[in-house]
């Protein structure tokens, strides 16, 4: 599903014939990005001209996100999901306190993986009752802190039961759990598979009987599943298979709970698309797919409500990173332009985050975006490294110093994914706008 631009009125409008040129050279080198708008040449977000957000923010580089596109994501998610579904924020995709409180406010619950995520959502307001604790190397430190704060926690190891039973007795306060199970199956054409085979997330299916009735002894308040197949999937028929699939393995896994199962957490892996040749999610056939699942429910599991948990899909195309060219130059014929940002903000963009081949994220001069005058540049850093490349020969506008660098589809895993104090360059900034 495509978000809609923002509606805005440009002065002097760009002549339809050279907008089509435009559209032509994009879509030859990635889906097209129309959910920010141009005005007079420059990128809009957030209902701001990209150089005067840039003033605004006081320095470059820097992450922006756009809380209208993030509220219409939401909406048109809402839209396709059955009544009844919750919808939960997986905040790993983008921690930064005021988007998640703003988040909070959208959706019906927020997944943290780490005590520092957990102070995050509880300062967020988000209500202990509607947030999901997983990870596998949970301290005993963090699991105090979680029942302490009553959050659903999501058990993925035979110790973390056995420390949940006497963190309960030393406070006097019974652990909510659910249990995180690595099924027998993967979610197909995920680009990071988080189940099926050996895995270091939740249990094996095949342990779960031992491991659900040491749960009933320690007497932990069961609560039910959260199974996570993969992510960044643009697959409808793989991410249908795997809910379809899940909902299954946890049938087959209520009879031996100790308890009925309540919590029911299909995953997500919704994806959005960066590279050439990928398109949008039709999210109809998964809207489908989870009515009907949810309708076997109410005879199947009927004190069970199920859970959607998605992170990139929610916030990954309402961000930008925003870097200034610092330099322009020439080496044996190839033109570089080099910007004062680099991996160590935007590892993902690189390509040094989990990519077996590097490929460009969709990028664009931000203060150029109806230049018909281009070249083959690459996108470089600053940093004292090779790795340290933005794009790679790709076609855009003709850039000088102090133009913008825009890179699309940075609204996850960006800045925290990122190692920012290598070579001790400056932090970027990150704004909601």
């Amino acid at each position: 599903m495509l978000l809609e631009p923002m509606p805005w009125t440009a002065p002097t409008p760009t002549p339809q014939s050279c907008l089509d040129t435009i559209l032509e050279r994009r879509l030859s080198v990635h889906t097209p990005m129309p959910q920010f708008a141009v005005c007079d040449d420059e990128l809009v977000i957030g209902g701001e001209r990209l150089s005067r957000l840039a003033a605004r923010v006081g320095q470059t580089p820097f992450y922006a996100y756009d809380r209208t596109l993030l509220r219409m994501r939401v909406a048109a998610l809402r839209g396709v999901l059955p009544a009844g579904i919750k919808l939960h924020y997986a905040m790993k995709a983008n921690p930064m306190p005021a988007l998640v409180g703003l988040m909070a406010g959208l959706v019906d619950g927020i997944d943290v993986a780490s005590a520092g995520e957990l102070k995050v959502a509880l300062d967020a307001d988000a209500h202990p009752q509607e947030i999901s604790f997983a990870g596998p190397g949970k301290r005993d430190v963090e699991l105090r802190q979680a029942v302490a704060a009553g959050v659903l926690i999501n058990i993925e190891s035979f110790r973390e039961v056995v420390a949940l039973e006497a963190i309960s007795r030393e406070l006097d306060l019974t652990a909510r759990v659910a249990v995180r199970v690595n099924p027998d199956f993967e979610l197909k054409g995920a680009g990071m598979k988080m189940g099926g085979g050996p895995k270091q997330f939740g249990v094996d299916v095949e342990q779960m009987p031992e491991l659900l009735t040491q749960i009933g002894r320690a007497g932990l308040a069961f609560e039910g599943f959260h199974l996570f197949a993969g992510s960044q999937n643009l697959r409808v028929d793989a991410i249908c298979e795997a809910q379809q699939k899940s909902y299954e393995l946890a049938l087959r896994l209520a009879p031996l709970a100790p308890a009925p199962v309540q919590f029911l957490n299909l995953g997500g892996g919704f994806g959005i698309p960066y590279f050439a040749g990928e398109s949008r999610l039709d999210l109809s056939p998964i809207g489908e797919n989870l009515a009907q699942l949810a309708q076997r429910a109410e005879t199947e599991l009927p004190d069970a409500v199920f859970v959607i948990e998605l992170g990139r899909y929610l916030v990954g195309e309402a961000g930008v990173y925003v870097a200034r060219v610092v330099d322009r130059k020439i080496s044996r014929g190839q033109v570089y332009l080099v910007v004062d940002g680099g991996l160590h903000h935007h590892l993902s963009a690189s390509g040094n985050f989990g990519q077996v081949l590097r490929k460009n994220y969709p990028v664009a001069i931000g203060n150029k975006m109806n230049a018909l005058e281009t070249e083959t540049v690459s996108v470089v850093g600053p940093l004292c490294t090779p790795l340290d490349l933005l794009a790679d020969r790709m076609v855009l506008p003709i850039a000088k110093i102090g133009d913008f660098v825009v890179i699309f589809q940075s609204g996850a895993y960006g800045a925290s994914a990122s190692p920012q104090g290598f070579l001790g360059h400056p932090a970027c900034l990150e704004v909601l706008v």
